[in-house]
C-alpha cells in the first residue's frame, strides 16, 4: 500500500508545496534569482527616449591639470561657470564639501551659486556633521515616517556653501539583497526629517518648485510628486526603479563640447582612487553616472513596476500549473507538451508584460517550480513503470521470447491486476511412459530431476519461439497459451505449429536420452481455442498471469484424450476451423468429456498440406463416411471402411482405427439407445 502510494504521481503535490512555501518565504537565494532575471528583462535591448543628461568627468587627465585633489574652491566656481558658458540648463556639481577650503576660496565659490543654480549633495551617516540645510518636503501622514528609508545622521557641506546652492540633494544608495543597485530611494529620513535624495532634488530645482510632496500611510510612501513636474511612482519605501539600459553623453573635463543645448550636467570625478563605483544591473558605475540614470529614469516617466500584487500572482501561477500537470503527466507527452508551453509561456508572458507595460514579473519561480513537478510526476512515472518492467521481467523472463517480454516492458498496462476476455489457444502437453522413466532412476531423485528438466527445457523452448506464453508446469505437465498478453492474429497456427515442432524436439531428444540407457519419453498435446479470460490472477502479493475459464478446462481434457484415442494431438473444433487452410487435419469425433453433456468435435493434425500430399486428401473421405457411418449406426460398412483405411496416413492413425473397431464391436454387442446422438460420452478425464 505504501509502495502504491509513494509511487503516484500525485506525490508531486508535495514538490509543489515545498515550492509554494520556499516562494512565500522567499528566503535571499530566491529574491537574488529573482532580481538577476529582473535585470535581463531590463537591459534588454529596446528603444528608449533620451533625457537631456549629461555627465562631466573630473578625471586622472583634470587631476593632473588642476593639482592636488580636492582643487581649490575658485576651481570649482570656474568650472560651473565654464559649464553655464556652454550652455548648460543646470548643473549637479556632486562633490560633498564640509571642511572649508584649504585655500580659502569658499567665499568665490559661494559667490558662484548665487549667480548660477547649483545642486550639491550631502551624504548619509552614523552621526550628523555640519547644519543640514532644511530640506523642502511637504508631508502628508508624518507619523508613517519610520516606514520609509532611515539614516541616523547627515553629513552636510559648509554652512556657506549649503545655504547658497540651489539645491541639497543626498546621494545614497539601497543595494539589494544581492549588493547590486537596482532600485534608488528617491527620499529618505534623518532626523524626523524628509530630505530627497540628489536626483528628486535635482528635478525639483529644473522643474523650479519650492517642495517636494510625500503622503504617506501605514505601509510608507503612498504617492510622491514635485508639483511642476508630476507624480513620481515609487513603492512603500520611496524607491524608483532605475531603467539602467539608459546612456546620457559623457564628458572628460578637459574635452567639453562648446554647447550643452540646455542638458542637466552632473559633474563628479572617475580618476582612480577618488570615487567608489556602484555596484548596478549593467555593471558598476560611477555615483554621478548613477545618478544621471536615476535622473534619465525620471525625466523620461519611465514608470518601472513590480505591482504589489505580483506576488500573489506568481504563487497562483504556480499552484494551478501544478496542478495541472499533475492532471495531465498521466499522459506523457501531453504532460511534457504541457510543460515546455507552460514553461515557454511563463517567459513569454513576463517578457510581454514588461515591453509592454514596464510591468517586472518573475519567471523564475514560476519555470523552476513548473519544472521541479514535472521532474517529480515524471520521476515518479519512470520508477513506477521502471518497476512494473523488471517485474515484468522477473515474472516473464522465462516464459515468453524475449522480443515479447520487451514488448511488455514498453507497454506495463497491459498487465494490469485483473482480466479480459478474449480468445487464445490453449495448449496442454503431458509425458507419456513416466512410470517407466521413474523406475528407471528408482531411488535417484536427483537424475529423475536432471532428465525432466532437460525434457521441459527442450519442449518450452518451441513454445517461447513460437511468441507463446508459458503459464506453468505442473509436474511433468505444461500449460501455455497464444495472443495474450500480446496480440496474435494467427494463435491457433502458432499453437498448432509448436505442437508439430515439440514433437519434432521430443524425437531429437529420445534419441539423446535412449543413447544414455533412458526409456524414451512420449507425449500427449490437447489444443483448445476459445474465448477465455486472461490476466493477472491473484493478490496484490502474489499474482500470475493465467487464463480461465470452460475452454481451458476443455483443451485440459483433450490432452486427456490423446492417449486413449492413439493420437499424439487432439484439437478442439475452433482449433481445427482456423488453421484448416494450412494444415492438414482429421476429426476424431463427437466427445462429450466427463461431466460435460454436449459433445465437442474433436480432431487431430497431420502435418501441413502440403506435406500430406493427395493420398491423405482422398483418405480422409474414406475417413469421413466412416464417421457417418458409425453415427448412424450402419455398424458393417464402418467396419469395412475401418479395414479399407488401415494403413492410410502412413499408418499414423492405424491405432485409433483399432480403438474404434473395438467401439463399435462394443455397440454391436451392447447397442446404445435408440436416441443416441452419436456422441461418445467418457468417464474419464
Amino acid at each position: 500500500m505504501y509502495k502504491k502510494i509513494l509511487l503516484s504521481p500525485w506525490t508531486a503535490l508535495a514538490t509543489l508545496a515545498i515550492v509554494l512555501g520556499i516562494r512565500a518565504a522567499d528566503p535571499a537565494f530566491v529574491e537574488s534569482v529573482r532580481l538577476r532575471y529582473f535585470d535581463t528583462l531590463i537591459m534588454a535591448p529596446r528603444a528608449v527616449e533620451t533625457a537631456n543628461v549629461a555627465t562631466v568627468n573630473i578625471d586622472e587627465d583634470a587631476v593632473s591639470r588642476y593639482g592636488q585633489w580636492p582643487f581649490p574652491r575658485g576651481e570649482y566656481a570656474k568650472i560651473i561657470e565654464d559649464l553655464y558658458r556652454r550652455n548648460a540648463g543646470l548643473v549637479v556639481f556632486n562633490v560633498l564639501m564640509p571642511n572649508s577650503d584649504r585655500s580659502g576660496q569658499d567665499a568665490i565659490l559661494a559667490a558662484t551659486l548665487k549667480r548660477y543654480p547649483v545642486v550639491l549633495p550631502s551624504v548619509p551617516a552614523d552621526k550628523t556633521r555640519n547644519q543640514p540645510r532644511n530640506p523642502g518636503a511637504a508631508i502628508i501622514g508624518s507619523e508613517w515616517q519610520d516606514q520609509i528609508v532611515q539614516y541616523p545622521g547627515l553629513i552636510a557641506n559648509v554652512s556657506q556653501l549649503e545655504n547658497t546652492a540651489a539645491g541639497i540633494g543626498i546621494v545614497n544608495t539601497l543595494p539589494e539583497v544581492d549588493g547590486v543597485n537596482r532600485r534608488i530611494p528617491l527620499v529618505v529620513s534623518v532626523d524626523e526629517k524628509i530630505y530627497p535624495s540628489l536626483a528628486m532634488e535635482t528635478l525639483r530645482v529644473a522643474a523650479g518648485d519650492s517642495t517636494v510632496q510625500v503622503k504617506l500611510n501605514a505601509i510608507g510612501v503612498e504617492k510622491m510628486r514635485i508639483p511642476r513636474f508630476g507624480p513620481i511612482a515609487t513603492d512603500n519605501l520611496g524607491r524608483v526603479w532605475v531603467d539602467w539600459i539608459r546612456e546620457s553623453d559623457s564628458y572628460n573635463l578637459l574635452d567639453l563640447p562648446s554647447d550643452f543645448g540646455g542638458a542637466i550636467v552632473i559633474v563628479g570625478t572617475t580618476a582612480a582612487g577618488l570615487s567608489n563605483p556602484v555596484p548596478t544591473s549593467r555593471g558598476s558605475v560611477h555615483p554621478h553616472e548613477a545618478q544621471a540614470v536615476v535622473l534619465s529614469t525620471m525625466i523620461s516617466s519611465t514608470n518601472i513596476q513590480r505591482p504589489d500584487w505580483a506576488d500573489g500572482v506568481e504563487i497562483l501561477a504556480i499552484v494551478v500549473s501544478g496542478i495541472l500537470l499533475l492532471f495531465l503527466t498521466r499522459w506523457t507527452y501531453a504532460g511534457l507538451a504541457t510543460t515546455v508551453v507552460l514553461v515557454v509561456g511563463g517567459v513569454v508572458v513576463s517578457r510581454y508584460a514588461f515591453s509592454d507595460f514596464l510591468f517586472l514579473f518573475d519567471a523564475t519561480a514560476f519555470t523552476a517550480g513548473t519544472i521541479l513537478v514535472a521532474l517529480h510526476a515524471y520521476g515518479v512515472k519512470f520508477v513506477s513503470e521502471f518497476l512494473q518492467k523488471q517485474q515484468i521481467k522477473k515474472q516473464f523472463g522465462t516464459y515468453l521470447s524475449p522480443a515479447m517480454v520487451e514488448k511488455l516492458q514498453k507497454n506495463p498496462e497491459l498487465l494490469q491486476l485483473g482480466g479480459d476476455s478474449r480468445e487464445l489457444s490453449i495448449m496442454f502437453t503431458d509425458v507419456r511412459g513416466f512410470t517407466s522413466i521413474s523406475e528407471h532412476y528408482g531411488a535417484d531423485v536427483q537424475g529423475l530431476t536432471r532428465i525432466m528438466n532437460r525434457y521441459m527445457t527442450a519442449m518450452t523452448a518451441k513454445i517461447i519461439e513460437n511468441q507463446g506464453t508459458l503459464d506453468k508446469y505442473i509436474g511433468d505437465a505444461q500449460m501455455a497459451f497464444w495472443n495474450a498478453p500480446l496480440d496474435d492474429a494467427n494463435h491457433a497456427k502458432n499453437a498448432v505449429r509448436t505442437a508439430l515442432e515439440m514433437m519434432e524436439s521430443l524425437d531429437a531428444f529420445n534419441r539423446e536420452v535412449m543413447a544414455e540407457g533412458v526409456p524414451p519419453f512420449g507425449m500427449g498435446l490437447g489444443i483448445n481455442t476459445a474465448t477465455v479470460v486472461v490476466g493477472n490472477m491473484g493478490s496484490d502479493q502474489r499474482f500470475d498471469y493465467t487464463c480461465l475459464g470452460d475452454g481451458v478446462n476443455l483443451a485440459s481434457r483433450l490432452e486427456g484424450q490423446s492417449k486413449p484415442y492413439h493420437v499424439k494431438i487432439v484439437l478442439g473444433p475452433l482449433t481445427a476451423k482456423q488453421i484448416a487452410d494450412e494444415y492438414f487435419t482429421l476429426e476424431l469425433d463427437c466427445l462429450a468429456v466427463k461431466g460435460k453433456k454436449e459433445g465437442v468435435n474433436i480432431f487431430t493434425v497431420l502435418g501441413t498440406k502440403k506435406e500430406a500430399g493427395r493420398d491423405f486428401h482422398d483418405d480422409r473421405e474414406v475417413h469421413d463416411l466412416m464417421l457417418h457411418c458409425y453415427r448412424t449406426q450402419a455398424w458393417a460398412s464402418a467396419t469395412k471402411l475401418i479395414g479399407d483405411l488401415k494403413g492410410s496416413f502412413a499408418g499414423l492413425m492405424d491405432d485409433y482405427y483399432d480403438m474404434m473397431l473395438e467401439r463399435i464391436t462394443e455397440y454391436r454387442e451392447n447397442p446404445p439407445a435408440s436416441d443416441w446422438d452419436g456422441v461418445y460420452r467418457t468417464n474419464t478425464k
